[in-house]
């Protein structure tokens, strides 16, 4: 395998680098929960690209059929889980920046540290 062949890993790992920077460096929270997301997106990228078989076919036994290769449905699968997953933790994050802006009248994260020192 030549070096550039694997596109796949290299648009994992700028996605992945792009998610972590957003959520290291921004102090906007709804910032940071953006993100959160892309670096899952990459993830599922990461586990939806390293299925693929060359020749593979649906993992559908059939009579009389032999020395067939089959793609593992799995993985599929796991990300479709890891997908509501993520959406749910989105949405949870969300409700929880509603509820530090009602409380702080902020979201950028050093303010409210600030602003929780002073009490």
């Amino acid at each position: 395998m030549e070096l550039l062949g694997l596109y796949n890993y290299w648009a994992f790992a700028v996605v992945l680098m792009t998610g972590l920077y957003a959520v290291i460096t921004k102090g906007n929270l709804i910032k940071k929960l953006i993100g959160l997301s892309i670096f899952q997106s990459a993830v599922f990228l990461l586990y939806i690209t390293m299925n693929k078989v060359d020749g593979g076919t649906a993992p559908i036994v059939q009579k009389g059929v032999a020395d067939q290769v089959f793609s593992n449905p799995l993985p599929q699968v796991l990300i479709l889980t890891a997908i509501v997953v993520g959406i749910s933790t989105t949405a949870l994050g969300l409700a929880i920046v509603i509820r530090i802006k009602e409380s702080y009248g902020t979201i950028e994260e050093h303010e409210v540290q600030n602003l929780d020192h002073d009490l």
